[in-house]
């Protein structure tokens, strides 16, 4: 998937939203410097304790030197405590902003790529950023910049011990570098992993029955054994490179405060410092490198959340979608399909070219045609879920683009082939899960696809829980909520495919009928169907083939081509083979 670089806001989705959280990050500053000076209460103490309690024998003031101490170290728990909550606010906020758009960002990257975005999911990658923020990993960035000061409180102390402090930072630094270099393309390919797994438990939930009476399950298990090897092998790359430097790091960071001690100690012996220096010294040093060693603790997080946040801004702009400002009226009067050639999101084989009819108010229009023929091709279409390739959809004159998307929803009726409904209650799915449905449209869609007294069998009726993917629900009832979901509204343009492959001789019936009430308030209604009895109550049929358009026009002569041309079909193949 190539994208164009863009200026647009959501290019940085993450900086803006952190930009809208200045105040709340000045104030973690704030308590970050505070937490900073009060670091240095513990260096302090001890300068005092070797050059004066010791040398004066005076108990008073230890004690009160221990109050004090005492005093700043719970004030200091305090701050830390304090920061953390507030870094998991930020977290927090910056995941309520960011979640609807990377939500709607899967669905639409979905659509517009396909496969192309295949493992790409923008809520994971805002789930690894708000685990970040809200981690002890962005304290050790509000630490950072203190380290210099600290070197610089050690140089005060004596320079060669600013030196030696010095020089293990600078060798910290680039065991951090080669750890950010060595860990990068493992962390990426941990990620990969996680997506590819996630989307296999996601496909063994929904073909659980599948796989369990045609007995692929071994055989699928098998699968997920081998992609879970390949995961836990390059996991454990990642951890060993972790594990690596981080151990490095806290055992050179020991030898580096020995070492500081040792030098110090020296130093003491040649009466170039005190005591109390030798011991602030060591501490000093040790505090001067505790945000590394901090940071290098949660690399990995870092790693994962930097990826995901590029990733996550990339979803966000190149599914970014600019509503039309003038908002258009429902529409009430036509369909004007021209021209209309297809492809598959993200592919250049076309799967349909050069559809053409027009359809008004109260029209009927069964679409006809061969497995492959480009039947559900043409309804994505239809419904605005595929964009044309050439050509052009339009309603009451207008091309989708110029509507809303919610808004035009309103005005469509959809029931796919594969019927999926969502966790929730029956009235839910019904009412596309509008929070200002109201009882008395939800009721009256189940009336229209004469399904009303179905649901109010149910143990809950309408509050029935029906559970992911509808698995609580038999093929024909949730095909029948299905087609009360399209109904829900009375929208204007009703796309129903294969609408009937579930439903009963009572359920066809239904269907028939509501198709029928419909036409007439005044919607157009289009179904594909296989089974004759789905296009009984339309007047007009298109019929394709390989793709292309063989004959539209009314039902009875287009229904007499097609008759004509596979009759005509079979007498050259007897010819042929006789």
């Amino acid at each position: 998937m190539k994208t164009s670089p863009s200026k647009h806001p959501l290019a940085s989705p993450l900086a803006e939203a952190l930009s809208l959280r200045k105040t709340a990050l000045v104030v973690v500053g704030l308590i970050s410097f505070v937490i900073n000076i009060l670091m240095l209460t513990g260096p302090l103490f001890m300068l005092q304790i070797y050059d004066r309690v010791l040398t004066s024998g005076s108990v008073p003031t230890l004690v009160v030197l221990s109050g004090l101490v005492g005093g700043l170290y719970v004030f200091f728990g305090l701050l830390e405590g304090l920061r953390l909550r507030c870094l998991a606010r930020i977290a927090a906020w910056v995941d309520e902003r960011l979640s609807a758009n990377s939500l709607a960002a899967n669905v639409t990257l979905s659509l517009r790529f396909g496969e192309q975005v295949q493992g790409r999911d923008a809520v994971r990658d805002l789930d690894s950023v708000r685990q970040f923020l809200s981690s002890p990993g962005p304290s050790a960035l509000f630490d950072m910049p203190w380290i210099p000061v600290y070197l610089g409180i050690i140089f005060l102390f004596h320079a060669y011990l600013g030196w030696l402090a010095l020089a293990g930072a600078l060798i910290i630094s680039i065991l951090i570098a080669f750890n950010e270099v060595l860990a990068r393309n493992p962390t990426k390919v941990v990620a990969e992993c996680v997506a590819r797994r996630t989307a296999m438990v996601g496909a063994a939930r929904r073909n659980a029955e599948v796989l369990t009476a045609m007995g692929m399950l071994n055989a699928f298990t098998q699968r997920w054994e081998k992609d879970n090897a390949e995961y836990l092998r390059v996991q454990g790359v990642a951890i060993d490179y972790s594990t690596f430097f981080s151990t490095t790091i806290k055992a050179f960071r020991f030898m580096l405060q020995s070492a500081v001690l040792a030098l110090g100690a020296w130093l003491a012996i040649r009466q170039n410092i005190s005591p109390g220096v030798m011991i602030a010294a060591s501490i000093m040093t040790a505090r001067a490198l505790a945000p590394v060693e901090q940071a290098v603790a949660h690399w990995r997080g870092f790693l994962t959340a930097r990826q995901g946040a590029k990733h996550l801004a990339e979803s966000l702009r190149i599914s970014h979608t600019t509503a039309p400002k003038t908002a258009l009226p429902s529409p009430t009067q036509s369909l004007d399909v021209q021209q209309l050639t297809l492809a598959a999101p993200g592919e250049r084989t076309l799967l349909v070219q050069g559809i053409h009819f027009q359809l008004k108010a109260g029209d009927g229009l069964g679409v006809i045609g061969p497995s492959g023929s480009g039947k559900t091709s043409i309804v994505r279409a239809l419904v605005g879920v595929w964009s044309a390739v050439k050509g052009s959809v339009r309603l009451d004159g207008a091309d989708y683009d110029q509507w809303d998307r919610t808004t035009l929803g309103r005005s469509i009726g959809y029931l796919p082939q594969d019927v999926e409904l969502f966790d929730g209650t029956v009235a839910e799915n019904i009412g596309r899960f509008d929070p200002d449905a109201t009882s008395d449209a939800i009721i009256a869609a189940a009336r229209l696809a004469d399904v009303h007294d179905i649901i109010t069998s149910l143990p809950c009726g309408y509050d029935t829980v029906i559970g992911e993917a509808g698995g609580r629900l038999s093929a024909g009832l949730c095909q029948r909520i299905g087609l009360a979901r399209a109904l829900y509204g009375e929208p204007f343009l009703i796309v129903l495919d294969e609408p009937n492959s579930n439903l009963d001789h009572a359920g066809d019936l239904a269907l028939r009928e509501a198709i029928r009430t419909m036409r007439t308030r005044g919607s157009i209604v289009i179904v594909v169907a296989h089974r004759p009895s789905a296009i009984e109550p339309v007047e007009q049929l298109l019929y394709l083939k390989e793709g292309r358009q063989g004959a539209f026009g009314p039902k009875a002569e287009v229904l007499a081509q097609v008759t004509r041309s596979a009759r005509d079909s079979d007498n050259m193949l007897t010819a042929v083979t006789s």
